[in-house]
């Protein structure tokens, strides 16, 4: 079990640490001082929901905030789920015998008529510039 990203052996380790540094005599009360400080963030926090839901209301203080966590998005999935999706659909529409294809276009190709001699300028529209 970890308790803000502290495991067993590091826990024992800081504690050991606490007693050499601390002191017999003094460990008692800063761990007194600690456990005061760990209760009263807890109750700031529950006075904290409480205040939230009287003012916005149950269902928006009972909201799942991980969901809204910008860190779980990925935007190469979302991007790969929607071009999939897309996908998906494309050739749902094409196996659809009640969808008619769409039309094919036919590429057109300029065609040269004539050249310019060598020493003829180009035409110039004046009213396409």
């Amino acid at each position: 079990m970890e308790i803000l990203g502290i495991n067993g052996g590091e826990f024992i380790i800081l504690a050991i640490l606490a007693v050499v540094i601390l002191g017999p005599e003094k460990l008692p009360e800063y761990a007194k001082k600690l456990a005061n400080l760990v209760k009263e963030l807890r109750r700031m926090a529950n006075g904290a929901r409480e205040q939230l839901r009287e003012e916005v209301g149950d269902e928006v203080a009972d909201m799942d905030w991980s969901k809204l966590d910008p860190r779980q998005y990925d935007p190469r999935r979302i991007i790969k789920e929607a071009l999939v999706d897309e996908f998906d659909e494309a050739v749902k529409a094409a196996k659809s015998p009640a969808v008619p294809a769409p039309p094919v276009r036919k590429s057109v190709t300029p065609v040269l008529t004539e050249r310019l001699a060598p020493d003829e300028a180009a035409p110039f529209d004046t009213e396409a510039t």
